[in-house]
């Protein structure tokens, strides 16, 4: 016979077999929107079909530089979109976000396209690596040093 308590543990563990699925598996937690690896992003700024921007924390430029051709605005900033869309000008070019490991790039991209914006793209490696890939710096790609 099955008891209100039986029912509900296991209701309890599937859910947390789910989580654990959700959490562990790598192609889980990528960004359900449009994303580039390092490289990619890397020849997307150097040819300029994409704004690079690098929505990290100053003390993070500082300790590992930037991505070269990354713009540095930090995502904390209250005027973030404003910045952003100064860095596009007139430009309908997609901007691509970088973090250092992919979790803030892939909230704000979905953020920003939540909120109307369009050619918002991920870079879920990010600078120092995350389950989508080794990351920018382990990719041993260009990086320039930030002046502040």
């Amino acid at each position: 016979m099955l008891t209100r308590r039986t029912f509900l543990g296991g209701i309890a563990i599937t859910a947390a077999v789910a989580f654990g699925a959700y959490a562990f598996w790598p192609g889980a937690r990528q960004s359900a929107g449009v994303s580039m690896t390092p490289p990619e992003a890397l020849a997307a700024a150097r040819d300029g079909s994409v704004i690079l921007v690098d929505i990290r924390r100053p003390e993070e430029w500082q300790t590992t530089g930037l991505a070269e051709g990354a713009v540095p605005i930090d995502m904390r900033r209250s005027d973030f979109i404003s910045a952003l869309q100064a860095e596009q000008g007139n430009s309908a070019r997609p901007v691509a976000l970088i973090c250092a490991r992919g979790v803030r790039s892939r909230r704000l991209a979905a953020a920003l396209t939540d909120a109307g914006l369009s050619g918002v793209i991920d870079v879920p490696e990010g600078m120092l690596g995350s389950r989508a890939g080794p990351g920018w710096i382990a990719r041993d790609l260009p990086v320039v040093p930030w002046s502040g």
